[in-house]
């Protein structure tokens, strides 16, 4: 780990890794970044990990958007120290069809969470934890 310019923490990929994997086990939301016509949107999400890579459910709008597309994912939590982390992951979005190897799917805290099931290929990923260590 080494420390930036500003004074944060830049997490390696492993600890980023594990802090995606804490954040969907406690139901953490996450924010899924996609491109628009006139600006970048963000949006607030249930996610889940397989493997490396995040799961998202969503609906058949925002499905035929960001399916096929590069888009970023980011989560954020307070660590064990009481510093702030965040993670973003950088990757194409895909349809995920087979998604028996996975021990569970995301858990919509929406009335209609939709059927879609979208994998996140964790192409980049990056964090930094704030505050003194």
């Amino acid at each position: 780990m080494w420390i930036d310019e500003r004074g944060s923490d830049v997490l390696g990929v492993v600890e980023c890794r594990q802090l995606l994997t804490i954040g969907a086990s406690k139901h953490s939301p996450g924010h899924l970044g996609i491109s628009g016509p006139d600006a970048p949107t963000v949006l607030p999400v249930d996610y889940a990990m397989c493997g490396p890579d995040v799961l998202l459910r969503v609906g058949a709008g925002l499905f035929s958007h960001i399916a096929g597309q590069l888009v970023a994912f980011e989560v954020d939590g307070i660590g064990q120290d009481g510093r702030p982390w965040s993670v973003l992951v950088r990757g194409l979005a895909m349809a995920e069809r087979d998604h028996a190897e996975c021990a569970h799917l995301p858990k919509p805290r929406v009335s209609q969470p939709g059927q879609h099931v979208v994998r996140i290929q964790t192409h980049v990923v990056t964090g930094r934890r704030l505050g003194a260590a």
